[in-house]
């Protein structure tokens, strides 16, 4: 019998998708980098270092206090119930874990750092910093990349998933669908009726490093006021605040003015997606698809448990849907350019 996830997911489709050469070599940092900032969550000040390492490689975590034990930024230790953030785990069960990964791994996946060895201290979270990925983005722009090389002094080629049958994968009203595409392509909406400062918003666009960095790395985390004491008393964001999150009250819109985008909200949904859809790599090749992603009211679990089943590692339920994928493409009101 499928698991209570499982049986709630549909799919209209299984996706076909092979690994296709990029013609460019697997790349990693020039020289090690490091920032520090609170974890969302923990509330701990936390420092997370990132390495230059082999071809081959890919990324992995190395936990203070476990550090022979790598936590590889892999799909397959991705906790499959993590709503408020991306928590991977070594294995079922295991005991060294890292959390809050996604706004790390969306910058190092669309700059092209595709092999990198992270090290953190302080706690088990990355650092929040601004609540964006604008400060990664810096970062790995301030020490710059080069051509990896493997044991044998060799650089490797990059291959990257390229989607070549449609997938659609829903749970309730919420939904990811790809198609192929002889590009990266985005569109993502968020719903969000009692809270009229943010309402529906729809984005579309693009992926490349230049987009990434001005369009969408900038984009802030954010939160809904009348939420927060609960979320709190959950034992999570003990480290947020004004200053690393964008708050929105039902009845008295942001608190914390400006928006650096009008569709702030929406534009780092695309963050995080890219973050999570990052963890398709494998062996320093590219994890986000070739393809055209529309993404629904999606979030990380959803982002996660639609890897699983582009990889074959997750059953859902086969049913026809009233309607079609396509209808979603024209209903965009916000294009990133």
């Amino acid at each position: 019998m499928p698991s209570s996830a499982a049986r709630a997911l549909t799919s209209v489709s299984r996706a076909a998708f092979s690994w296709k050469p990029t013609g460019r070599p697997q790349q990693t940092l020039a020289a090690a980098v490091s920032r520090s900032g609170v974890g969302l969550h923990s509330g701990a000040r936390v420092t997370a270092t990132l390495f230059p390492t082999q071809a081959g490689e890919g990324r992995y975590f190395l936990v203070e206090g476990d550090e022979e034990a790598r936590v590889a930024a892999e799909v397959g230790n991705a906790e499959p119930l993590s709503q408020l953030c991306t928590t991977l785990r070594r294995g079922e069960g295991a005991h060294t874990r890292v959390r809050t990964v996604e706004h790390l791994l969306s910058a190092m996946e669309a700059l092209g750092v595709d092999n990198c060895r992270i090290e953190v201290s302080g706690g088990d979270e990355i650092p929040l910093l601004d609540g964006s990925a604008q400060e990664w983005v810096e970062a790995v722009q301030g020490v710059g990349l080069c051509a990896a090389e493997d044991a044998n002094g060799e650089k490797l080629d990059k291959l990257a998933p390229e989607i070549q049958e449609p997938v659609y994968l829903r749970k309730h009203d919420c939904f990811i669908a790809a198609f192929p595409s002889p590009q990266i392509h985005i569109t993502c909406g968020i719903d969000f009726p009692k809270v009229p400062a943010i309402e529906c918003q729809w984005v579309s666009t693009f992926l490349d490093d230049n987009i990434y960095s001005s369009k969408i790395a900038p984009a802030r985390t954010f939160c809904i006021f009348e939420e927060v004491e609960k979320m709190r008393a959950a034992g999570l964001i003990k480290g947020g605040s004004l200053e690393n999150a964008m708050v929105c009250s039902i009845s008295g819109g942001w608190l914390n003015p400006p928006l650096r985008f009008e569709d702030e909200p929406c534009r780092h949904k695309i963050l995080d997606l890219i973050g999570d859809f990052s963890l398709f790599a494998q062996n320093g090749n590219q994890g986000f698809p070739i393809a055209h992603i529309i993404a629904y009211k999606a979030g990380h679990a959803l982002h996660t448990d639609f890897l699983r089943h582009l990889s074959g590692k997750i059953t859902v339920d086969q049913e026809q849907l009233a309607g079609r994928c396509s209808d979603v493409h024209g209903s965009c009101s916000s294009y990133v350019r």
